[in-house]
């Protein structure tokens, strides 16, 4: 049976993983808690795990590949183990590099299916509403768009 380090490496060489990912693989093919604690120590002095790069990587890939909100992407780092403070500089290191508008707009545009079609009642705004809030994107942003892309009488006067 190999090292729990060894074990590690394989792990990391197929894809980035977080810290409590790691441990929580290498605890299930049974290593004991001090070789596991060793291993992590040894794979985060050489850099082999980072979990602000894990969380950098994996909200940018959710904000521009899935076209997913910050408080959605914020939930699933935490989900894989991001401590909070690494979460609030990564997504801060995402954001700031993106148009976070562009995003929302883009999300609903996979959903309208192509740029130009609109909303055409009050059900399809609070459906449309309910789905990118789902995607974590404030309320109010998203708010803000569906009104400049909805026919005149098709945006509910309640929505905010």
């Amino acid at each position: 049976m190999p090292s729990a380090y060894a074990e590690a490496l394989r792990l990391l060489a197929r894809r980035e993983l977080s810290e409590v990912q790691v441990r929580e693989r290498l605890a299930r093919k049974a290593f004991e808690r001090p070789a596991i604690d060793e291993a992590v120590a040894r794979l985060r002095r050489s850099g082999a795990i980072d979990d602000l790069r894990v969380a950098t990587a994996a909200a940018r890939t959710e904000a521009l590949v899935k076209r997913r909100g910050r408080l959605r992407i914020r939930r699933h780092l935490a989900e894989i183990g991001i401590a909070a403070d690494t979460i609030a500089r990564a997504l801060e290191d995402v954001f700031s590099a993106i148009d976070e508008a562009a995003v929302i707009e883009a999300a609903l545009g996979r959903r309208l299916r192509g740029p130009r079609a609109r909303i055409e009642d009050a059900a399809h705004f609070r459906k449309l509403h309910q789905h990118l809030v789902r995607q974590g994107f404030q309320p109010s942003a998203v708010t803000a768009l569906l009104r400049r892309r909805a026919r005149p009488d098709a945006a509910p006067d309640d929505e905010e």
